[in-house]
């Protein structure tokens, strides 16, 4: 989480010297928190009177002042050119120095009812993330004529050396004004699916996963298929009624005509296609029209005919939530209605394995309960402490697990510790395992809902992967959808590998 008072003079505090405020110009004040702010006029201003604030620059300073200015130079945002030029570092942008003079002139010295005409600048040095930086600002010249007065500025850096200096003309104000400090918001600087881009672009090293599509007779299934293979995710084999995918093709604007299409006259035909080429390897991932969704994973659990496995099918979300600072995997919130002990059991496995081809070898998994205590009443928590035993006798994968936990507790470290929860998993959890359909649900419902949360979708536990994309979601999640698949392939066979090796 990043956090930042916008209000350049919050922290840290200002110091003015010389004049009757400062008690003589040879004297200064000490550092304070000032909870008003009130200006020097004119007339009070002397010759020689300063006042300063120290600033060290952070990552948050330069993003903002990016976000906030449009100035987006590679040399202050992407480390690894910044590091190729003449500071071989990322620097700060020159005029985030420039507002922090412009911050004493108008909130300390003269202060409120300032009026800027001019500034001159010179940059002596760049400003590199933890430098300290002193900003003083000290009255020059007055014109009694026109009210302005000159200031010289000069910023210098933590060894005391200049990194700018120059002078800036103002309007001082000519009548007192005590005004309470202004309460900035607080603003918090979130790269909204920067996690899931991460999982899209590490699986575009991978060689795209032949995947079945199953009854593509919409526009918005046949865009996400269509993207995801432009991005090398995939390579789709589109099983259904030829007119009515090339007529939604068509109707959309998508290109297909490099596709494979494998005709079949009906949904449920569809369905039988892609899960008769994943028994027989033809395909490693299956993608069912979210229009006809539920039909369709009825075939592709149908014991003998479908593509079921020795474990359950289960649903896993990866989220890119706000402020988390990993993916979290989120599981079950589509498939099991209220799974018993082996189900979770089975669910925890599944998702583990998501987790590793991911890249994580130790998941931290939390089972999330509506108490951090085991009580008989709440057989969640009964079973999360069960499943936890499993673990420690190797029964769930490479793991390490933990409950039962509030969800709170399983993203909020401070959470657990308050009552009292000592947990490498707590506030760290890799995947949040939920009691049952309804929570998991809701869950994904409040996290994109309100915390503007993007998701990625995939069903594990079947011979193949099966993705349901739906027509609400976004592109990036979609294509971080089609990533997993790819992701869980190049797992699978590496798994593969590994185990012939050991033969």
């Amino acid at each position: 989480m990043s956090s930042k008072n916008l209000n350049p003079c919050h922290v840290p505090l200002p110091v003015i010297d010389g004049g009757p405020v400062a008690g003589g110009p040879d004297r200064a004040v000490e550092e304070r928190i000032v909870e008003t702010l009130e200006n020097r006029t004119f007339d009070e201003i002397e010759i020689g009177e300063r006042a300063e604030i120290v600033r060290t620059l952070t990552e948050e300073d330069i993003k903002l002042f990016a976000v906030m200015s449009g100035d987006v130079n590679p040399a202050h945002l992407d480390e690894e050119y910044a590091t190729s030029e003449i500071f071989h570092k990322v620097i700060a942008h020159g005029m985030w120095g420039g507002a922090l003079i412009s911050a004493v002139l108008g909130t300390t010295l003269p202060g409120p009812g300032t009026i800027y005409i001019g500034q001159t600048l010179k940059f002596r040095r760049p400003v590199g993330i933890g430098d300290t930086i002193r900003v003083s600002v000290t009255a020059a010249s007055k014109d009694d004529n026109k009210k302005t007065i000159v200031f010289d500025c000069l910023c210098t850096n933590q060894d005391d050396k200049p990194v700018i200096d120059g002078t800036a003309t103002v309007l001082a104000p000519t009548e007192k004004v005590r005004r309470p400090r202004p309460v900035l918001p607080e603003v918090m600087l979130h790269d909204r699916g920067s996690k899931l881009r991460a999982i899209v672009d590490k699986a575009r090293a991978f060689a795209p996963v032949r995947t079945a599509v199953a009854h593509p007779v919409h526009g918005y299934s046949l865009s996400a298929v269509a993207e995801a293979a432009r991005a090398g995710l995939i390579q789709p084999v589109l099983i259904g009624p030829v007119d009515r995918i090339r007529a939604a093709a068509d109707d959309s604007d998508i290109d297909i005509s490099a596709f494979e299409i494998v005709p079949a006259p009906y949904s449920a035909e569809s369905a039988l296609a892609a899960v008769a080429m994943a028994r027989a390897t033809e395909v490693g991932a299956i993608v069912m029209s979210s229009h006809y969704g539920t039909g369709l994973m009825k075939t592709a659990v149908q014991r003998g005919t479908g593509i079921r496995t020795h474990r359950r099918i289960s649903h896993a979300a990866v989220v890119d939530m706000p402020f988390y600072p990993r993916p979290l995997i989120v599981t079950d919130a589509y498939v099991n209605t209220d799974p018993g002990i082996d189900e979770k059991k089975d669910i925890v496995i599944n998702a583990v394995e998501l987790a590793h081809a991911l890249g994580v070898e130790a998941p931290k998994v939390a089972l999330v309960a509506a108490s951090f205590r085991v009580e008989n009443k709440l057989r969640s928590t009964v079973e999360a402490a069960a499943l936890c035993k499993m673990a420690d006798r190797g029964q769930v994968g490479r793991a390490v697990l933990e409950g039962p936990l509030p969800y709170d507790m399983a993203v909020s470290e401070a959470a657990a510790r308050r009552k009292g929860i000592d947990s490498p998993v707590a506030g760290a959890a890799d995947i949040v395992v939920c009691p049952h359909l309804e929570a998991g649900h809701l869950l994904l419902k409040q996290l994109s809902g309100q915390a503007r949360a993007q998701t990625a979708h995939v069903v594990l536990g079947a011979r193949v992967p099966i993705i349901l994309p739906s027509k609400d979601d976004e592109t990036l999640p979609r294509l971080a959808s089609f990533a997993l698949v790819s992701m869980l392939s190049a797992n699978h066979a590496k798994a593969g590998e590994e185990a012939e090796g050991m033969v």
